[in-house]
């Protein structure tokens, strides 16, 4: 138990000090540090068990690390952006596969083949704007692409809005903090820059949810 709360305290400290974190590691390893970028982004968007990775924050903690010249900005652009749709990519097709799978097991209550179904018309649907829409909610980012693949979303639809979603997300948050990471009121600030950054993220999803229930009352 106690280790346990020990590695949660280790990892609530490296997210709220990314900055300093990331500064370090581009200091002692230089030119690993795109790997090690690409690598968490690659991850976070491609594969549903880590959600818990750092995405926004490090975009903008890396475009700020641009602006000291301590790492390239077009790289980065180019980097992040193939590793966020080729995350999407793979985390759609392993819900392509799993989905027969998932559907016989029956210990899995939430994936009953009525789900499946609703999930494809919801998908159907709405897919496009969920694809992008969910690139800025935190958790639910790692899971969108899986249900589209689960739910057999249109290959076509999902690949062009994967890529849309991905320019999105990228480049606004890096040029964020390429032009504002390194301004002194920021950097004190920057646990509440964060938060601001999860907060503003999270504006998208409650904007659909209370536009579809005034459309329904």
């Amino acid at each position: 138990m106690m280790l346990a709360m020990e590695i949660f305290m280790q990892f609530i400290n490296l997210f709220l000090h990314l900055d300093k974190h990331l500064f370090a590691f581009v200091t002692a390893y230089g030119t690993w540090t795109y790997l090690l970028l690409f690598m968490i982004i690659f991850c976070e968007t491609g594969l549903v068990v880590t959600p818990f990775l750092p995405g926004d924050s490090l975009l903008f903690v890396a475009g700020a690390l641009t602006a000291t010249h301590s790492l390239d900005l077009g790289i980065i652009l180019g980097l992040l952006c193939a590793a966020a749709i080729l995350g999407n990519m793979l985390n759609y097709k392993i819900g392509q596969l799993l989905a027969p799978r998932l559907m016989r097991n029956e210990r899995l209550s939430f994936l009953k083949p009525e789900y499946i179904e609703r999930t494809h018309r919801f998908f159907e649907k709405y897919g496009g704007k969920a694809i992008i829409i969910t690139r800025f909610v935190p958790i639910v980012r790692s899971f969108a692409p899986f249900l589209a693949g689960v739910g057999g979303m249109d290959y076509r639809k999902f690949f062009f809005y994967n890529i849309a979603g991905a320019l999105l997300w990228i480049f606004p948050l890096t040029l964020a903090g390429h032009f504002f990471g390194n301004i002194p009121a920021v950097k004190e600030r920057f646990t509440l820059v964060i938060f601001a950054i999860i907060f503003i993220s999270l504006i998208p999803v409650a904007w659909e949810y209370f536009k579809n229930k005034l459309q329904k009352d």
